[in-house]
């Protein structure tokens, strides 16, 4: 950002000064110079804390960093507080851009200009002066001068002064709230691969991206992606001259510069705010429509950045109160908890919630394809009545893949996926299924393999397994993986007991090539380890 030249005429360094000028009287040892890290805050010199102000005035040495121009903003924002006999030390940048002959490319380009900097800063240290290090914003928040506090702060006393950062100027000067109750903020920094600003944008409440100009196409595509841009606003050179702010999405991207921000500001505020750039549609605004999510195995570990996102958007939320219990809550929400055996009613009351307009999140556990969600919504979707109404599905973790990467890798090859319960269709099929995956030599993934009412399944399935595998055959035993009571057992299937299982554990049934392996195993007295089941990618001749 262009800033003020040093129209005081700084006074270069020009060495240490003798004992006198150090303030060490001859004959006793020198005494040792303090450094200080002084934000500066966004730019504006008022928004300058007293007591930077006066670590400048008083500092023997100031020092800030520039590009070859020789132009400093931090030294412009300073210079009221600047005083003639002050000696300036202009860490100037060797290069600005990531193209350079140095041996150790871009980095090693700027590791030396820091090392030499560092030692520019020692001599005036060793010789008892006091140097202020000049940093916009805050010394610890993307500064330049955290590389000379990294170098420096362990051999002389050091205090770092803090300053408002160019997040807090940027929403001071939007006029909205960045946050509000249990929201989380990000701070993203542009220069990020395009599909990792994307994720993070997804998995957010509010957001920050710094570092804009030659990267804003990149971070305007990944607000696109996101499902963030009708939000995002833009500020550039907070509470300077030459401050401009607006809707992100009308920005020429040609005329950005790298001091300037994004902001998606809290989605709370906006929702109870009046309509404006970037604000959150409402009722009647825009349609509505159904996202039916899974959250896992668990809880909020276990989410992909898309189903954060859409838990966030949703006006409402519907689903099984146990996995409605798993998402966090969030004010402006409407959460419609019910019975786990409901599961057409729930699909048919978050589509007439859509018609009305609502962004609807149906909650559902693991991944809502399997065994799960997915099927309800859109069994009743496809009603006439209802196919005007949008309806998404996100994936998820799924039980088996939770519980198989908790005892190794049992589905390394070819596997089934079964439910056990014979609620919506007969035993005599889930029977003949069993037999016909075990003949074919599958590893076998089994849900729902028992409840308070289902009691015999678990023994009749390992009967029918046991025509086809031997009894020692290992099968995992995965019970609420993830969660607080989780548990996951390695037994012999002659050994499963179905009094271990109830409807919150899965099975995980070996094939004939699954072994069972206890690593970390001596053989010596005290001995432990940890068993671990895994199958093997190659099937033999």
């Amino acid at each position: 950002m262009p800033g003020s030249g040093d129209a005081s005429g700084p006074r270069d360094a020009s060495g240490p000064r003798d004992a006198a000028a150090s303030g060490s009287a001859p004959g006793t040892a020198p005494r040792t110079g303090r450094l200080y890290g002084v934000g500066l805050g966004p730019g504006d010199p008022e928004l300058m804390t007293l007591r930077a102000a006066r670590a400048i005035a008083e500092a023997d040495v100031v020092a800030y960093h520039c590009a070859r121009h020789g132009r400093s903003i931090a030294r412009s924002i300073a210079a009221p507080h600047l005083r003639p006999e002050q000696i300036e030390e202009r860490l100037m940048y060797p290069i600005t851009v990531e193209t350079t002959d140095h041996p150790g490319g871009y980095r090693g380009a700027l590791d030396d200009f820091y090392e030499e900097a560092a030692a520019r800063l020692a001599a005036h240290l060793d010789a008892g002066r006091t140097v202020a290090v000049l940093a916009e914003g805050d010394p610890f928040f993307y500064g330049s001068y955290q590389h000379m506090h990294k170098r420096l702060a362990h051999r002389y006393p050091t205090e770092v002064i803090p300053g408002v950062t160019s997040i807090s100027a940027s929403a001071a000067r939007l006029g909205t709230p960045l946050c509000e109750a249990e929201e989380v903020l990000t701070v993203i920094p542009g220069t990020l691969p395009e599909d990792e600003l994307t994720a993070r944008l997804a998995a957010t409440d509010s957001a920050v991206v710094m570092k804009l100009g030659r990267t804003f196409p990149a971070v305007r595509r990944a607000l696109e992606t996101s499902g963030r841009l009708a939000e995002a606003r833009y500020v550039e050179r907070a509470t300077m001259s030459g401050e401009r702010t607006g809707a992100l999405a009308d920005i020429d991207p040609e005329s950005v510069p790298y001091f300037s921000v994004a902001v998606v500001p809290s989605r709370i505020a906006n929702r109870t705010a009046h309509p404006g750039p970037g604000a959150v549609p409402r009722d009647g605004q825009a349609p509505g429509e159904v996202v039916v999510v899974g959250t896992g195995p668990a809880g909020p570990l276990w989410l992909t950045p898309e189903t954060r996102r859409a838990l966030a958007d949703a006006d409402e939320l519907v689903g099984y109160t146990t996995y409605l219990d798993r998402v966090p809550v969030r004010p402006g929400q409407i959460r419609h908890g019910s019975d786990n055996k409901v599961e057409s009613e729930r699909a048919e009351f978050a589509l007439d919630l859509a018609r009305r307009g609502r962004r609807v999140a149906v909650v559902s556990g693991g991944d809502p394809g399997v065994f799960a969600m997915a099927t309800a919504v859109l069994e009743v979707a496809s009603e006439e009545r209802y196919t005007d109404v949008p309806v998404r599905v996100l994936p998820g973790v799924t039980a088996a893949n939770a519980a198989a990467a908790k005892a190794g890798a049992p589905l390394g090859h070819d596997y089934a996926v079964l439910s056990l319960s014979d609620r919506l269709k007969p035993w005599e099929v889930i029977a003949e299924r069993l037999r016909a995956a075990a003949a074919a030599d599958l590893v076998l993934a089994l849900y729902n393999p028992g409840s308070r009412s289902r009691t015999w399944q678990v023994g009749k399935a390992r009967e029918l397994l046991l025509e086809h595998r031997a009894p020692d055959t290992p099968v995992v035993l995965g019970r609420d993986v993830g969660g607080p009571e989780e548990s996951v057992r390695i037994v012999r299937l002659a050994e499963l007991d179905p009094a271990q299982v109830d409807m919150r554990t899965i099975l995980l049934v070996g094939s004939s090539q699954t072994r069972m392996v206890r690593r970390g195993w001596s053989g010596g007295a005290g001995s432990g380890g940890r068993e671990i089941v895994w199958t093997p990618r190659r099937y033999p001749e």
